[in-house]
């Protein structure tokens, strides 16, 4: 087991609803998928005797109030990923703290529980919407797990800090950053641990970056909950799915490759490594950090 904890952290989020709106501009339901792969997760947790922190969408929270119940009651942190799964560069100011502060009071309400952490859909907090920032300490939260430091096409702030830092953001507020794990390859930074990497990446990969990253901090890993859907999608995805372009085809076929693995990847995972709540590891880390001015 490595010796530093890390972070294992869910941002629950419905799977199917997410592509019907982002991929093909349709307004769906949410489904109770998102109930039951979170559950597969809670039991995958409880078997390790793990505990982890789960970024919930206030449109999950809203259509599934038991889930975050449930969630709480099994001694794990919640955090706020948002309302609508807007990403920070389709808002404004505004809107976007309204988002995030009506996220943040649902799940506060339903659960009974203060929180502490946010994470923005798409990692969307780079150096073109960082006034973000600003806007999650105003909303009252503690710290933030939003920032990828690569050099990215989708998401990215390049050269921001690896590690748990506290921030001073423009207008003078501060905030504790988690960044999300990344390791240096060929003298490039390479997003590890989480999504789309944990998924696609052989297990030996997220292993031996797991066990670099835990030698000197804490690693973050991440998923949603539909990386576990190995089910067939319901008949209006595909309805929809078949009416759209190539490119746009392959790519959400592309979301499927290697789905079999990710269930246990995470059991290697939560047997092979400590891992807590992110709001245990901030408190750990912030006495010990200076403040990183923006």
């Amino acid at each position: 087991m490595s010796a530093i904890k890390s972070a294992f952290t869910i941002d629950v989020e419905d799977g199917v609803s997410i592509a019907m709106r982002d991929a093909f501009s349709v307004k769906s339901e949410q489904t109770d998928r998102v109930v039951n792969l979170t559950n597969r997760i809670l039991a995958l947790l409880d078997e390790y005797d793990a505990k982890g922190t789960f970024f919930v969408l206030g449109q999950v929270a809203e259509k599934f109030p038991r889930l975050v119940k449930q969630i709480a009651a099994e001694g794990h942190e919640l955090g706020v990923h948002g309302y609508n799964h807007l990403q920070f560069f389709r808002m404004k100011r505004k809107e976007a703290f309204n988002e995030i502060s009506r996220a943040k009071k649902l799940i506060e309400d339903i659960s009974g529980r203060r929180v502490f952490g946010h994470r923005a859909p798409a990692f969307s907090i780079t150096p073109q919407t960082q006034w973000g920032l600003d806007v999650i300490a105003e909303a009252g939260f503690i710290y933030d797990s939003s920032i990828m430091p690569i050099n990215g096409i989708r998401y990215g702030w390049p050269g921001f800090s690896r590690e748990i830092c506290r921030i001073k953001t423009s207008a003078g507020h501060e905030l504790i950053e988690v960044p999300l794990s990344t390791v240096n390859v060929m003298g490039r930074r390479i997003p590890v641990c989480g999504g789309g990497y944990l998924r696609l990446f052989p297990k030996w990969v997220t292993d031996k970056a797991l066990e670099k990253i835990t030698k000197r901090q804490p690693a973050i890993v991440y998923l949603h909950p539909y990386e576990l859907d190995t089910e067939r999608y319901p008949d209006y995805y595909f309805k929809e799915l078949g009416r759209a372009g190539i490119f746009k085809r392959n790519k959400m076929k592309s979301m499927w490759i290697n789905r079999k693995t990710v269930y246990p990847k995470l059991a290697s995972l939560l047997k092979n490594h400590t891992f807590d709540m992110m709001i245990n590891l901030v408190r750990e880390s912030n006495s010990e950090q200076g403040i990183l001015e923006l």
